[in-house]
């Protein structure tokens, strides 16, 4: 009996452990805002609003004179919105308001990060920007690894013009097998579904990724094409996970100029 109650005692610590460590080795906010969009000449609102269970956050509305479109930012898993510069002046450049938040947990915003508060956070963004009186055909979502995931929450239940993802994966399972072999996947909590919602998403997507991405496999964005109905396109680029954005700006210009024209159209 006692090896029975010892037994069930490691189980438990050792699941509380994964589980804590889990929510660390996903996301890894960093509290300060090292830069502001002024540091690159650029205009910009200082914003702060309250997410469904009221959690406060913060974010940036970088305006674009005559602006079609806003870009509903969903950042990666580390860092703040100071660290997403050279891609907010990359949107801008294009014309395009640029409106980036941080999550909750990460920069000037409250509480702690979770999957939930995630999508919670994603959707408020989203309707503050629809209380400035920014129209759904005008918001493109766009998310960055784990932000990926946020915004096809966001486009599996809001409708808006458009979606693209950066460095996007099909599953948080799919990571953690590719991530932790050695490990059950079942043990870990994280779901971040993106395949089975995407399937869902019926505006126009444009999904980039990288051959030579070290942390988030080709192959996981392409399990998660193939599951999205059309209209869709993935655009292979080179570089690493952190850095093929900006070994590949060239061609990433061209391709997203032509993109957004497209919309328009």
């Amino acid at each position: 009996m006692p090896q029975l109650l010892f037994l069930f005692i490691f189980l438990v610590a050792t699941l509380l452990f994964l589980r804590y460590f889990e929510n660390h080795a996903i996301f890894y906010p960093a509290r300060q805002i090292q830069f502001l969009p002024r540091d690159s000449g650029l205009d910009f609102e200082d914003i702060f609003f309250k997410t469904s269970d009221n959690i406060e956050l913060n974010a940036w509305f970088i305006p674009s004179p005559k602006a079609k479109f806003t870009i509903l930012f969903c950042h990666g898993n580390s860092g703040n919105i100071s660290h997403r510069l050279e891609k907010i002046l990359f949107f801008h450049s294009l014309g395009c308001n640029v409106f980036i938040f941080d999550y909750r947990g990460y920069g000037l915003s409250k509480g702690r990060p979770s999957e939930k508060g995630l999508y919670l956070d994603t959707q408020a963004a989203f309707d503050y920007l629809l209380s400035r009186g920014i129209s759904q055909e005008q918001i493109i979502g766009y998310g960055e690894s784990i932000g990926s995931a946020a915004i096809i929450d966001l486009a599996s239940i809001r409708p808006m013009r458009a979606l693209i993802t950066e460095g996007a994966f099909s599953s948080g399972k799919d990571m953690a097998r590719y991530a932790f072999p050695f490990l059950p996947y079942w043990i870990f909590s994280l779901r971040l579904d993106s395949e089975n919602k995407i399937r869902s998403v019926k505006i126009t997507k444009l999904m980039i990724h990288s051959l030579n991405d070290e942390i988030v496999p080709f192959k996981l964005s392409r399990k998660l094409y193939d599951a999205a109905p059309a209209p869709k396109e993935l655009f292979e680029i080179r570089g690493g996970h952190n850095n093929c954005f900006f070994d590949s700006q060239n061609i990433l210009n061209e391709k997203m100029a032509n993109f957004l024209d497209k919309l328009v159209k």
